[in-house]
């Protein structure tokens, strides 16, 4: 199945407005807006045209302050039919009240969303709605900010440690 057919089997069952697609990209995805993100991934998951059942990676990007958004890539295959994907979610890098932005989990459709989502949230720092375990994976569960943050900044020390 091609990513036209994707994209149209998607547009279909969510609606053009729902996902959109680049396909001029290097490699093409497909954008998704965050609170739809668990139905898109369910029906791709589900739906027998499509089956895909390996979620490969998630990755999560801090594109800065000036553009103000972070993304969360999702690179999908399907083993059966030889198919991959890419989806991609982007939310506001710096919500109202100073807290992480927020991404519902996929956790509860592919299992290997569990150690992504915790990566993803201990070095870019994004919150996965309702993740079962969401705790550091790299770091110490002390440890101050999320390294991967294009406006982070490294502490002197770390328990007497000299880190600079």
């Amino acid at each position: 199945m091609t990513f036209s057919d994707i994209h149209t089997l998607l547009a279909a069952q969510f609606g053009p407005d729902i996902v959109t697609a680049n396909e001029q990209a290097i490699q093409p995805f497909l954008t998704v807006p965050v609170d739809q993100l668990v139905a898109v991934c369910q029906f791709l998951r589900d739906d027998e045209r499509l089956f895909f059942d390996l979620l490969a990676c998630v990755t999560a990007i801090d594109n800065g302050p000036t553009v103000d958004t972070m993304d969360v890539v999702y690179n999908l295959t399907s083993i059966p039919y030889g198919h991959d994907l890419m989806l991609k979610v982007s939310v506001s890098r710096s919500p109202a009240g100073g807290k992480l932005p927020v991404v519902p989990s996929v956790a509860q459709l592919w299992r290997t969303a569990d150690w992504h989502e915790r990566e993803a949230y201990d070095l870019v720092g994004i919150q996965f709605d309702g993740h079962p375990d969401l705790r550091r994976i790299l770091l110490p569960a002390d440890w101050v900010g999320h390294p991967l943050r294009r406006d982070y900044e490294e502490e002197t020390q770390y328990h007497g440690i000299q880190t600079k």
